[in-house]
């Protein structure tokens, strides 16, 4: 199976979603706007799903159930709003879903470096701390990930987080602190080259 975080397979992936799961009870012009907002915002999840664990080899078909929840749920999607809070809260319970469903969250497999015009040593060195940041984030439980991830990669506001993981606010500062905490407690052992931490 081709990586999909090559994205040498995006212009298909979303057509044959499209036929596969666009229910006639959809509105057509709804039904396209979904996917025009799933293609749009797909780097984005891709992105999303692996900071939250989901190997590269089950991308694909966690896009895929994103791409049902986002069209089940269209009409409760607030256009005056952004999309990548609502795609995110929707990335998160799909990936907590298929983590139960797999019985433990493994990161088997890391992104490549992308930049193909770097030198070998610098792509090197980008390659091991991406594998390195993805090892320290899968010590962190996933409900605390996924707020550092909104909070501090995506910069969207605390309110807008708890809103979308339908918590309390102070309970999404909590975890936020405590994920801090975890990320940088793990970076450290590993950065120590300590094997408990792998």
């Amino acid at each position: 199976m081709t990586k999909v975080g090559t994205f040498a397979q995006l212009p298909t992936v979303a057509p044959q979603i499209a036929r596969a799961d666009v229910s006639s009870s959809r509105e057509p012009a709804e039904a396209n706007e979904c996917l025009a907002l799933y293609r749009q915002e797909l780097g984005y999840l891709i992105g999303s799903l692996r900071r939250l664990g989901v190997s590269n080899s089950d991308i694909d078909d966690v896009l895929h159930e994103v791409f049902i929840v986002m069209l089940r749920r269209w009409e409760d999607y607030d256009r005056a709003r952004p999309p990548r809070p609502w795609l995110f809260g929707i990335a998160f319970r799909v990936a907590s879903g298929h983590r139960r469903r797999n019985g433990r969250e493994l990161l088997r497999d890391c992104p490549d470096a992308e930049d193909s015009s770097a030198q070998p040593d610098e792509t090197l060195a980008v390659t091991q701390q991406r594998q390195m940041l993805l090892r320290a984030l899968a010590k962190v439980p996933l409900e605390r990930r996924a707020v550092l991830i909104l909070h501090d990669v995506d910069e969207v506001a605390m309110r807008e987080i708890a809103d979308q993981l339908s918590v309390p606010l102070f309970t999404a500062y909590s975890r936020l602190r405590k994920a801090r905490s975890e990320l940088d407690a793990a970076l450290k052992i590993l950065l120590k080259g300590g094997r408990d931490a792998r």
